[in-house]
């Protein structure tokens, strides 16, 4: 899918030459282990540096360029994997054949290349006042996690299952430390990155090779890169379920159950987890949507989730909350039928189907391809689509019920209103 160039120590290339779209894409991935004064910084630079450059130093002109570059995109974002945090920077341009200029992949190359080495920065600092605006807008962001009651509910559950372990930290940092950040801390945490960080690029279009390599040959010298620690989940000792209720103005109960499994993305039984949460809670058809939703009116809304990375699966339910006993042991009760057997082969083959549309979507889109193929490339060594889709394929009703056996019941969150009477 990808072709590999391993240009230096800490640094490849994936390449994946192809007419299907009608632009050229470049995604660029900064990975170091994640701790929190260090993710403050980069969240507030992910906004930062697509703010504007040193020859295009204020918003306005940073984005007319962009325009004039017929309509490209340059967007960059942090995210969080496993151990690691991740600065994003994501740009793309149409394919120069659909377009009057013959040097629009140069000029667009090299703009991307100004921002990444040339940012907005005089005598050792960004710019204070798009600095102080865009560290309001991190913490707003931060903040925002209190108005949405289902992330704030399903945050809880998280940090009561794993409040030491990196799946509890925030990819944005704390507000204090966002606070923290200073113009000449924000540009020494940049460059930093730049001479230190894991550095991938995936490209995807109908491009030469040798210029994209050209290109990004300046910006990968002189690195300092250390491999990234292997990352293994924490797994407590389980003796008996936490239970946590917390009152909030809300009308609708969030209820989250949280479970641990010693089954992760790299375990040979990941397809067949993957299988396992789909008849579970993934879809439509599952158990807990068609049992306790439909069948027992029991939830607004009811799904389960796998966290591959971390080990862990949660249920998350919008219920009556004064149903919440009825509720668990409803949804109790769908997992203990799996475990003992009773899964329909209509389940399974449902699941494996809808698994299987599922990433054929994801892969109509540029994006699609390059997160999907970060994600698998470390266990497949040719990655494709059909090979993920003949593994889950391959998976059996047994595979699927020693799966679900391996969960170990660890949580149990619940977010309610405060009084019976409507008031809330």
């Amino acid at each position: 899918m990808f072709k590999h160039y391993p240009i230096s120590s800490g640094v490849d290339l994936y390449i994946r030459p192809t007419q299907q779209f009608k632009t050229v894409t470049i995604l660029m991935q900064w990975d170091r282990e994640f701790d929190n004064t260090s993710a403050a910084h980069r969240a507030v630079l992910s906004n930062v540096l697509q703010d504007s450059s040193e020859r295009y130093p204020t918003y306005t002109k940073y984005k007319n360029k962009l325009d004039e570059l017929y309509g490209s995109t340059l967007i960059t974002d942090v995210s969080k994997r496993e151990n690691k945090h991740r600065f994003l920077l994501f740009s793309e341009t149409v394919h120069e054949r659909f377009v009057r200029s013959e040097n629009h992949f140069a000029e667009w190359l090299t703009f991307l290349a100004e921002t990444i080495q040339r940012p907005n920065v005089k005598d050792g600092k960004f710019d204070e006042a798009t600095v102080r605006r865009e560290k309001r807008s991190i913490v707003e962001r931060i903040q925002s996690v209190y108005d949405d009651k289902d992330r704030y509910a399903y945050r809880q559950l998280i940090q009561m299952m794993r409040p030491n372990d990196y799946v509890s930290k925030s990819r944005l940092g704390t507000e204090e430390l966002v606070q923290a950040v200073t113009p000449a801390s924000l540009a020494e945490h940049y460059d930093t990155m730049l001479k230190e960080d894991k550095l991938t690029i995936y490209v995807v279009g109908d491009i030469d090779e040798q210029l994209i390599i050209d290109t990004f040959r300046p910006i990968i010298q002189q690195r300092k890169y250390e491999e990234i620690s292997t990352y293994t989940p924490s797994v407590p000792n389980v003796e008996n379920v936490q239970e946590k209720e917390e009152t909030n103005a809300i009308r609708q109960g969030k209820l989250n159950i949280g479970y641990s499994t010693p089954i992760t993305l790299h375990d040979e039984r990941f397809a067949a987890m993957q299988v396992a949460n789909g008849i579970l809670g993934g879809f439509a058809h599952s158990k807990l949507f068609q049992n306790v939703r439909e069948k027992e009116s029991m939830a607004y809304t009811i799904s389960s989730s796998y966290i591959s990375q971390y080990g862990l699966l949660t249920i998350s339910g919008g219920i009556d909350w004064s149903e919440k006993d009825k509720a668990v042991r409803l949804i109790d009760e769908q997992i203990a039928m799996m475990q003992r057997g009773e899964i329909l082969d209509l389940e399974l083959e449902q699941t494996k189907a809808l698994l299987a549309n599922s990433i054929r979507s994801a892969l109509d889109t540029v994006r699609g391809q390059m997160v999907l193929f970060d994600q698998y490339k470390e266990d497949y060594a040719n990655f494709s689509a059909q090979a993920l889709i003949e593994r889950w394929n391959a998976v059996t009703k047994e595979e699927v019920i020693a799966a679900i056996q391996t969960l170990t019941k660890e949580a149990v969150f619940l977010l309610k209103g405060e009084r019976e009477d409507g008031e809330y």
